[in-house]
C-alpha cells in the first residue's frame, strides 16, 4: 500500500512539470526550423496561427514551401485558415 501512495506521488509530481510538452507544437506536422520561427514569434496554437497572413509566414525564416504546404494541410482538416492579405482583395 505505501509503494501505491509513493508512486502516485511521483506520477504526479511527472504530470505536473509536463502537461502538454512545451515545443510540441506541430510536432511531426512541419519541420523543426519552421516550428522554430513560429516559436520564436509566440505563435502556439492554430488560432493564434490563423491571425497571421500566409505572406507573413512565408517571409518568417525556416520556413519554406513544404512547410508551408504542411501547414495549410493541416489548418484547413482542424478548420482554420490563415488571415486575408488585405492586397488580394483589391
Amino acid at each position: 500500500m505505501i509503494n501505491l501512495v509513493i508512486m502516485a506521488k511521483c506520477l504526479k509530481s511527472v504530470c505536473a512539470v509536463n502537461p502538454a510538452s512545451e515545443g510540441d507544437f506541430l510536432k511531426g506536422i512541419i519541420a523543426i526550423p519552421a516550428r522554430k520561427a513560429l516559436e520564436r514569434e509566440k505563435i502556439d496554437s492554430l488560432q493564434k496561427l490563423s491571425g497571421y497572413s500566409e505572406i507573413e509566414i512565408r517571409k518568417m525564416r525556416g520556413f519554406g514551401e513544404v512547410s508551408l504546404k504542411k501547414l495549410k494541410k493541416h489548418m484547413k482538416e482542424n478548420h482554420f485558415s490563415f488571415k486575408e492579405n488585405i492586397a488580394d482583395l483589391y
